[in-house]
């Protein structure tokens, strides 16, 4: 019935499908602030339409004249250039091209123009008119297109150019506008290190991963965006688009909705991130440039704040940084080599992938350690007189170093608050470093704290058996070395973060995170054992069973008052941050030796603390590569703080004219 009528509409007819792309979730902070979104970007396609080279080629001069109109860059890589007449390809492959194309060796480039010319049966005389068609037409030869198959010729068009292109579909046969979600980082360097970044995926990854990516797809690279990959990338859905044989399309429909990416929930605060951060590198450019009345050529350093009791990351720093945005749509050469050239490593987020000797801050591990398996007893008097001698060895406390005599009697809080080297080393003598290291896998040094970011480190604890692994031969010395947070201790920021937590919070095991949530487009949210068996799966990571050691509350409070008199005594280490903060704080300094560069000693310098004193609800541990000594860092702690807390800081008045610390172990 009606065979003739519908024979007619078909034959005039052509259907394609076309792709909806999904648009990729958000990645937002625990206040629901986007750090992390999607914008709009239209680009325009080509598809292959039944129509003659003449109407063919008049059609490509309207579009790409409407594009010049509205400044957009069209697809155009013809190695020939008019007024003058020149070739873009260098000589060595120019050979090839021609070839290539069935033109003559000793061709000029004149010469091909006109052979293009006369190839794409193109009939204006205007040269510009022929090389602007010429562009698309070279563009359709290498690359092809079909009824069902497009060639993208321009993106990013503004939505002026969208709608003349669209009220005018008659002048521009087979065109058809694509609509594409584009990442956008909103506030540029802020949290770069934990957002990561996404970029378009490598031809490596493609063949992986055809099943699931178009060749044009993003794709997580790091961070975040890496980590929950499968979680933000959506799923795109399908147009149907009719149109005639003329390429004028005649109806469009959606034949499959495309479902939006998962959203991502981070721990962090966005403005306690940005104020972090600034801390940061404000301190590391007052170190360097003598702000503490020597000079240190620091260039690099981290901060992490933690909930101390649920192991929730609220910020975390990691200088120098980078923009994400610079990789969005592919990096620059110029770019990537301001990134990848720069000794300081601004990619790297150093507070998970980087480890450190500790320094003075893990003396409260030898302390815990020491209380817990009787070594020490809470009121035992220790006496520094100086230099600790045993084993035909001998090591100077930092004191003895720097004032020619040790700090005499001291109980555990004392040795805290002074720091004092030689209390710990017979401390470490004494239990042996198995204790040591027993307690210190229990805070979490030298273990994965399996947050949600990729790369994590190990870091390591001195151990015999580790140092087999490094070729060192084990001594009674490596114990002692080990036992004030040098030798071969080494941990990440993030897990001395945790440490500090643990201690504040009574000594509790806690779960590092820096996801909260997991929200689909729908609304509902992921469960958190899902989160961590995909978190596990993705980054290989294995449960490890913790051993549950109780700590003694008083052998606890006994520490903890050690670092309280280091921030609230007159003799304490950081006395000069806080003695003017309006609410108490626990910390210690650390100013740990790293291997010489170039002939020059490295000291790490590190603070870590805890507020409030009596009821804490936050750790912050700051570490500035080479930052020359623990006390410099202090104020990062502090102002820190002081935006957790919502103090005004800023009347703080610091007395300059502190003692400048020299010490190496402190």
């Amino acid at each position: 019935m009606h065979g003739a009528e519908y024979r007619e509409e078909s034959n005039t007819r052509l259907t394609r499908e076309s792709t909806l792309e999904a648009a990729r979730g958000q990645i937002l902070d625990r206040t629901g602030t986007a750090l992390v979104k999607n914008s709009t970007k239209f680009s325009l396609e080509l598809y292959k339409t039944k129509i003659d080279n003449s109407k063919l080629n008049e059609s490509i001069l309207n579009i790409v004249n409407l594009l010049e109109k509205y400044q957009v860059n069209y697809v155009d890589t013809l190695p020939v250039k008019i007024n003058p007449y020149e070739f873009t390809i260098s000589d060595e492959n120019l050979e090839k091209w021609k070839k290539n194309y069935s033109l003559d060796a000793e061709a000029t480039a004149e010469e091909a123009f006109n052979k293009f010319k006369e190839k794409y049966s193109i009939e204006n005389t205007d040269i510009s008119e022929v090389r602007k068609i010429m562009a698309i037409r070279y563009a359709i030869t290498t690359v092809g297109y079909s009824s069902t198959k497009a060639l993208q010729i321009a993106e990013d068009i503004p939505r002026e150019a969208v709608a003349e292109l669209s009220e005018n579909s008659d002048k521009f046969p087979g065109i058809n506008i694509v609509t594409k979600p584009v990442r956008q980082y909103t506030s540029g360097t802020l949290a770069a290190h934990i957002l990561g970044y996404a970029s378009k995926i490598s031809s490596e990854e493609y063949e992986k991963k055809k099943n699931q990516y178009n060749q044009n797809d993003i794709i997580g690279k790091s961070g975040i965006e890496y980590v929950f990959e499968d979680y933000l990338k959506g799923k795109n859905g399908t147009k149907q688009i009719d149109m005639a044989v003329d390429g004028t399309i005649t109806s469009e429909y959606t034949s499959k909705e495309a479902v939006a990416g998962s959203d991502i929930v981070l721990t962090i605060d966005s403005k306690l991130q940005k104020i972090t951060e600034e801390a940061l590198e404000s301190n590391i450019k007052k170190i360097a440039s003598g702000g503490f009345g020597k000079v240190y050529n620091a260039k690099a350093g981290s901060c992490v704040v933690m909930n101390v009791k649920t192991g929730e990351v609220l910020a975390m720093a990691s200088y120098p940084t980078y923009n994400p945005s610079d990789f969005v749509g592919g990096i620059s050469n110029e770019n990537w080599n301001k990134y990848s050239q720069n000794s300081a490593k601004p990619l790297m987020n150093k507070a998970v992938q980087n480890s450190y000797p500790p320094g003075s801050v893990f003396k409260m591990v030898t302390a815990i350690a020491g209380l817990q398996s009787g070594a020490i007893t809470r009121n035992e008097m220790i006496n520094d007189t100086g230099v600790y001698k045993k084993y035909n060895l001998s090591w100077p406390c930092w004191y003895y170093t720097d004032f020619h005599r040790g700090h005499g009697r001291l109980n555990v809080s004392g040795a805290i608050e002074k720091s004092c080297n030689y209390f710990f080393y017979e401390t470490g003598d004494r239990m042996g470093i198995e204790t040591l290291a027993k307690y210190a896998k229990y805070f979490g040094l030298g273990v994965k704290t399996g947050i949600q970011l990729p790369s994590e480190t190990s870091g390591a604890m001195a151990t015999p058996e580790y140092a087999k692994t490094v070729g060192v031969t084990w001594t009674k010395g490596q114990t002692i070395n080990a036992s004030i947070g040098q030798g071969l201790d080494s941990f990440s920021p993030l897990q001395m973060a945790k440490y500090v937590s643990m201690l504040a919070n009574g000594g509790k095991n806690i779960d590092v995170s820096i996801v909260k949530d997991v929200v689909k487009s729908d609304g509902t949210a992921t469960s958190t054992e899902e989160i961590n068996n995909y978190v596990n799966q993705k980054l290989g990571l294995q449960d490890e069973q913790q051993e549950d050691l109780p700590i003694d509350k008083q052998n606890l409070n006994a520490i903890l008052q050690g670092m309280k008199s280091v921030t609230s005594d007159t003799t304490g280490t950081a006395y000069v941050r806080f003695k003017d903060f309006g609410i108490e704080v626990g910390g210690k300094t650390g100013s740990a030796e790293a291997p010489s560069q170039n002939g020059k000693q490295i000291v790490h310098a590190w603070f870590a603390g805890f507020a409030p004193y009596d009821d804490p609800e936050i750790a912050v541990v700051v570490m500035v590569e080479n930052g020359g000594h623990g006390n410099y860092t202090a104020e990062v702690v502090r102002d820190v703080m002081g935006e957790y807390f919502g103090m005004n800081t800023q009347d703080v008045q610091e007395d300059m004219s502190a003692i400048n610390y020299n010490q190496s172990f402190r």
